[in-house]
């Protein structure tokens, strides 16, 4: 059994937490401010530099929140502090990508470029290297947001197992497949 609910988050330096009327918890730092809503059977405590999560029962939903809302006040709090990165790269003969603002434009073997709208939390970059993959490189303090933006990027071109190609993150590891045999 798990017991990350019972984790007692530490509040970092010049963050901010704020609990209001129908359990809205908001953190604000450095980085950006967040907001979630927390189930209304779910008690925030905030003391001192800490914040804690209550649950009323034993119940099998109340032990799942509990944990639940618990990581999520983590990656808020870590979020607005330090911040996310997420980085991917193009794998692929041709494969390229530029960036005007937060506008990507993907060429990754079809007949056109993919042209997809990054959302203005996200800080967007594309590296783009002689004798290395292209990159593109994601900050923003909402991890939610950020792994699902990610996610929709690689799914533009998903790495394929015979030969690797497509978009992957950096340092995933594709499971290859031998290709077909010469005939005798």
């Amino acid at each position: 059994m798990s017991r990350i609910g019972y984790r007692v988050l530490e509040i970092p330096k010049d963050v901010k937490v704020e609990v209001s009327k129908g359990n809205m918890i908001t953190v604000k730092g450095p980085k950006g401010e967040l907001t979630q809503q927390i189930d209304p059977d779910m008690e925030v405590k905030t003391e001192d530099n800490t914040v804690s999560l209550v649950r009323p029962t034993e119940q099998k939903r109340h032990k799942a929140l509990h944990g639940l809302y618990n990581a999520l006040v983590h990656n808020m709090l870590v979020g607005v502090s330090e911040g996310y990165t997420k980085e991917l790269e193009l794998v692929g003969v041709g494969f390229r990508v530029n960036n005007t603002g937060n506008l990507l434009e993907l060429t990754v073997g079809y007949s056109h470029p993919i042209m997809f709208y990054v959302p203005d939390e996200i800080k967007l970059e594309t590296i783009t290297e002689k004798g290395k993959n292209p990159r593109i490189v994601m900050e923003s303090c909402n991890l939610e947001l950020l792994g699902m933006i990610a996610s929709k990027i690689r799914g533009f071109r998903k790495p394929e197992p015979y030969k690797g190609k497509g978009i992957r993150y950096k340092g995933e590891y594709i499971r290859r497949k031998a290709g077909k045999t010469a005939a005798k």
